[in-house]
Order: C-alpha cells, then sequence, then structure tokens
C-alpha cells in the first residue's frame, strides 16, 4: 500500500478535528434557545462544556496506547462516531439525556488530537512542524465557525432538535469516508499492546511531569484553555442576553471571532517557524489574548461595531489561535516516537483547564450579573502565562 502523500494526511485530520469541533460547539450556539424550552439558566451552558471535557480529558489519556493498539484513523473514526451519537442524544430535550450526550461527545472529542498528532509527526517535515500543526489545529475554530453560522439558522427553518441530528450525521459520513486511508496510515498498529491503566493513564502523566519544559506548556495550556473556552462557549450568550443581539447576528460574531482563531493559529504558526520560535510566539499571543479579555469586558450595547469587531478580532486571534504552536512544540520536545503519548497526557491537562473554566466564567457571570464584565477578569490567567513563558524562555531547555 502506497503511503498517503502529506497533504491527504493534513486534510483529513483537519475535516476530521473540525467535525468534532462543529459537535461540541452545536448546544452552546443555541444555547438561549435550547435554555428556554427546558425552563433553565443560560449559565448551565458551563455544565454542559465541563461534561464534554471532563469525558474528553479521560478519552485524551487513552489515546495514545490506543493509536498503538488500533490506529490512529481507526480511533478517529470511533471519536466521530461517539460524536454524532452525542449530538443525537443533545436532540432530546432532557437534561440528563443531553448530560450524556455531551460525554459521548467529548469522548468522541478528545482521542482525535492524540491521533492526528501522530499522523502528522510521520508524515511532516521538522521544519514546518509549526506552520502543520497549526494548519490542522485550525479545524477547531473552523468547526465553530460552522456551527455559528448555520446552526442559528437551522434552527430557524427545522428546529434545533433536527439541526442536531443532521450534524451527527455528518460525523458518521466523515467516518465513512476516511475509510480508505486506513491501510496505509494505521500501518503501523500493533495488535499485541494491550492498554492497561499504566500504559493510558500513568505513563502519559509521568512524561509530562517528568519533563520541565512540557510541564511548563502543560500547565500553561490550562490557563489558556480557560480562557478560549470561556470565550467560545458564551459569547453568543453575552451579545444576546447583555447587549441584546438577535441569536443569528450572535452566531456571527461567533463566526468572526473563530475566522480569526483560524487566520491567528496559520499567522502564527508560520511566524514561529520562519522567526520567533515558539515560546516567544506564545509570549506574542498571550499579550493580544489580555488586550482581547479587557477590551471584552468593556463592550457596551451602543459600542461601534468598528470597534467591537477588531477587539473580538484580537480576542479570538489569541484565545483561539494558540493550540497549533503549542502543540507542535509538544510534539517537537517529546521523546522520539512519543508524540502521540505526550500529547495525550498534555492534552488532559488542557482538558481540565476547558472543564473547569466555563463553569467557573458562569459562576462569576452570575455573581456579578454580567458576561462582558467576567471577560475581564480573564486578564488573570493572561498574566500566569505571561510570568509562565517568560520563565521557561530563559531556563535552560529553552
Amino acid at each position: 500500500m502506497t503511503p498517503a502523500r502529506p497533504w491527504v494526511v493534513l486534510v483529513a485530520t483537519l475535516t476530521i478535528q473540525a467535525l468534532v469541533a462543529m459537535a461540541l460547539m452545536t448546544l452552546p450556539v443555541v444555547a438561549p434557545v435550547v435554555a428556554k424550552e427546558l425552563d433553565i439558566s443560560t449559565t448551565y451552558v458551563g455544565a454542559y462544556v465541563a461534561l464534554v471535557y471532563f469525558a474528553a480529558m479521560v478519552s485524551s489519556l487513552l489515546g495514545g496506547a490506543a493509536v498503538k493498539r488500533w490506529g490512529a484513523i481507526r480511533l478517529s473514526q470511533v471519536g466521530l462516531f461517539c460524536s454524532g451519537l452525542g449530538l443525537c442524544l443533545c436532540a432530546v430535550p432532557q437534561p440528563v439525556v443531553i448530560a450524556l450526550g455531551a460525554l459521548f461527545i467529548g469522548a468522541g472529542y478528545g482521542p482525535i488530537t492524540p491521533a492526528s498528532s501522530h499522523l502528522l509527526i510521520k508524515t511532516t517535515p521538522p521544519s514546518q512542524l509549526s506552520l502543520v500543526f497549526s494548519i490542522k489545529q485550525t479545524g477547531v475554530p473552523l468547526g465553530g465557525m460552522v456551527a455559528g453560522a448555520l446552526v442559528p439558522s437551522l434552527d430557524l427553518l427545522i428546529g434545533w432538535k433536527w439541526t442536531f441530528i443532521a450534524a451527527g450525521i455528518a460525523c458518521w459520513l466523515c467516518a465513512w469516508s476516511v475509510q480508505s486511508l486506513r491501510a496505509g496510515l494505521d500501518d503501523d498498529r500493533d495488535p499485541t499492546v494491550k492498554p492497561s491503566i499504566l500504559t493510558t493513564v500513568v505513563l502519559p502523566l509521568k512524561l509530562i511531569f517528568g519533563h520541565r519544559s512540557l510541564k511548563v506548556l502543560s500547565f500553561m495550556s490550562f490557563l489558556f484553555a480557560i480562557c478560549q473556552m470561556s470565550l467560545m462557549a458564551y459569547l453568543v450568550t453575552f451579545l444576546f442576553e447583555d447587549l441584546g443581539w438577535s441569536l443569528v447576528a450572535a452566531g456571527v460574531a461567533l463566526t468572526v471571532a473563530q475566522a480569526a482563531g483560524v487566520g491567528g493559529r496559520i499567522f502564527w504558526g508560520y511566524v514561529a517557524d520562519r522567526w520567533l520560535g515558539a515560546v516567544m510566539m506564545l509570549i506574542v499571543i498571550t499579550v493580544l489574548l489580555a488586550v482581547g479579555a479587557v477590551g471584552t469586558a468593556f463592550l457596551r450595547e451602543d459600542t461601534s461595531l468598528w470597534i467591537l469587531f477588531p477587539i473580538l478580532i484580537v480576542f479570538g486571534a489569541s484565545a483561539i489561535g494558540w493550540n497549533g504552536v503549542y502543540l507542535a512544540e509538544i510534539a517537537r520536545q517529546a521523546p522520539k516516537g512519543q508524540a502521540s503519548v505526550a500529547t495525550g497526557g498534555t492534552l488532559c491537562i488542557t482538558f481540565l483547564g476547558v472543564m473547569l473554566g466555563p463553569p467557573f466564567f458562569g459562576l462569576v457571570a452570575g455573581t456579578v450579573h454580567s458576561y462582558g464584565l467576567s471577560y475581564g477578569f480573564l486578564l488573570i490567567p493572561a498574566i500566569v502565562i505571561f510570568v509562565l513563558l517568560m520563565r521557561l524562555r530563559s531556563g535552560p531547555s529553552a
């Protein structure tokens, strides 16, 4: 079997990443509608995100061993199937069933990045790692863009329940379409590998905490994840409830922020590879994150769109745009042949931030009665990230 070309691998992993990201964001972009029908507060979207990422945190730890045992493409197909099933469960207007759907979506989302890292690290020239990983990671904001642009409109046409089901079917179709790649890309799987608690949980975390730069980068990702998902999960609700926008218009604004994340991921990856290096690039992104968070806190109903959209663009490009440079650096720092294990271990820490961040953000918003003001509090994790990166840059392993 002739190995798949690098661009084919990139397109496949990008598409898979986009669809599982769309699955995750489908409920948050119509949260006001769903909350109204269920007669619950929109702040509960934080609980939904927490459940998704609790399952993602666990499944990402399983990713490294599962890739070795069954192959990265097969694991990606399983992830797509679980995400589709989760979306269909979320179409049932019962909080308990939606909670179960959130767990399935998270179980599908978690192993996708370790699987794609395994595929990309063995097909990408080292000099292009940051750029290629950044392009692949544009799948996350691309999925958010699709959700923000289509889901509110589809809700008006066919209702939110059928919209969720349609999104689930799209995930299943993607799982079927990549089957032809399995023979060539899963040729390194080892059926003799038997995943255990040691190989799936202990070893990835031991690898991370035993390596100074991986440990620092992982904690940095924990804080970045809080900022990213607070933006993605609550932006539509913020514009809808605090600024009085329509749901469709708020979805468009989310699409703009996600598009900035797409552009940011590619641009940051190119600049990191070409000039600044990963750590310095992440420092620049952190400064922009602080600017975007504080700027969003000052948005009001009468704020000019010429001010609002540039702020959202800066916020999106930084809060959503950091992942590609980060994951490429993780793959670069990982011991040879351990990229998927290191990625799974670091993503466990990342997903912990995502799991804890949105509920805390929702709690703050409910306390201060302002989603906008809550975004200003994200300046605190931005400052901590900046300090961590400056110490990493000046350390012996820089």
